[in-house]
């Protein structure tokens, strides 16, 4: 059940945190990220396959309500994490190439974070900001 990998909560809380740090470290103001207007690009397969997770979180409410089956949306949120993780590996964030590809990615770990903490709300477990 506390396992740091796997289907659990404690992954995925994992994950939330993780995003967490990328902004405490960087300095990141996340209002102002959210407000910059700065557009999301989807270059790498990682940044892609992370992209295209984030947009299926409607459809896996949706499932969950729709069959009364919780464990979709704790399906969906470990394939999010999953993603993540394969993301933060593959793509330097704080590092990046460019100054815009720095603003995109931060945008892409800011809507996991939003992601996962709404998911987990829903289904009563808090997320925390370090692990």
């Amino acid at each position: 059940m506390l396992a740091m990998n796997g289907n659990t909560a404690t992954y995925m809380q994992y994950a939330y945190a993780r995003v967490r740090s990328i902004f405490r470290r960087g300095g990141v103001d996340v209002e102002a990220l959210r407000t910059s207007g700065a557009a999301i690009v989807l270059d790498s397969p990682a940044e892609r396959a992370l992209g295209l997770e984030i947009i299926r979180f409607a459809e896996a409410l949706d499932l969950a309500v729709l069959d009364y089956r919780p464990n979709q949306l704790t399906a969906y949120l470990f394939e999010l994490a999953n993603r993540f993780s394969t993301f933060f590996e593959q793509c330097p964030v704080l590092k990046a190439q460019s100054a815009r590809l720095r603003q995109s990615r931060l945008l892409l770990c800011d809507l996991t974070a939003r992601t996962i903490r709404q998911g987990l709300g829903l289904l009563g477990i808090d997320v925390v900001e370090k692990m």
